[in-house]
């Protein structure tokens, strides 16, 4: 006798003849349970059904910090941000609301400002992050009349004492080289970012898609209206690129051959 599927489960088998089975709940990110049905699979989706119910929304009362962090998401100024900006923005933002969210936003001080930023001394790059994030929600209240001021231009400002990452020199890129083979991944990041002036969150993207008769072509990410550059291709870099697979195992590497250099872990190991 034929099993009836369990709710929300879509099964299908891929272009690979692979099985896949997914939960797919309405609102709310799909989720891969292991196959064939009916054997561990039960285990784990009565675990997903349980473990992760969706919460009760949050009411909102009208005039509150919450209210005006929420209005300030569906502005225009917040959605010309980058995708990327916009995460790292609602990664603060959200924090702030769920301590101070039922306080009314006209309310707020220079006074109260100051308090969180005391308290990230040590970290004085999230302070600088949330002073400017907190700005813009309240130059949106501004806008829409929620308050007359924005107390955050009367806080005190962060002082950051970074003074950014030297810049290489022809030495340093040498041993670089020296250290890290063609072929290898950070040989590749180094590369890409030498040879297109990119920034990582635009060089990690770049792909087969975006290789012309003309050089790379791509919209940039996080420039004010997405522009579009065309980069001539660098003979030496096109020597670097021509054994790279044209498939998505590249790309991962790549990213995180990206990160590892921006963390700085693998600099100049040599």
């Amino acid at each position: 006798m034929r099993q009836r599927k369990p709710k929300y489960i879509n099964e299908y088998v891929d272009r690979h003849g692979q099985p896949r089975v997914y939960l797919r709940r309405p609102g709310r990110p799909q989720l891969a349970l292991p196959t064939p049905l009916y054997t561990q699979f039960w285990t784990a989706y009565h675990a997903a059904m349980s473990a992760d119910e969706p919460t009760p929304m949050r009411r909102i009362k009208a005039g509150t910090v919450a209210a005006a962090v929420q209005g300030y998401y569906r502005s225009t100024e917040f959605k010309a941000l980058a995708r990327s900006t916009q995460e790292v923005c609602r990664n603060i933002l959200n924090r702030f609301v769920d301590k101070h969210g039922d306080g009314p936003i006209a309310g707020i001080q220079a006074k109260h400002v100051n308090k969180p930023n005391d308290e990230m001394a040590d970290t004085p790059s999230a302070a600088s992050n949330f002073r400017k994030r907190l700005k813009s929600v309240m130059d949106y209240a501004v806008s829409v009349d929620l308050r007359r001021d924005n107390p955050v231009v009367a806080a005190k400002r962060v002082k950051l004492k970074n003074t950014g990452h030297r810049t290489w020199t022809e030495e340093d890129i040498a041993t670089f080289r020296r250290r890290w083979p063609v072929g290898s991944p950070l040989r590749l990041a180094m590369e890409l970012l030498l040879h297109t002036g990119l920034r990582r969150s635009d060089a990690v993207r770049l792909g087969w898609k975006h290789l012309t008769e003309d050089g790379f072509v791509i919209a940039t990410k996080k420039s004010q209206g997405h522009v579009e550059l065309c980069i001539p291709v660098h003979t030496d870099l096109a020597r670097y690129i021509s054994e790279c697979p044209k498939d998505g195992l590249a790309r991962r590497s790549l990213k995180l051959s990206m990160a590892a250099l921006a963390a700085r872990r693998l600099f100049l190991l040599g």
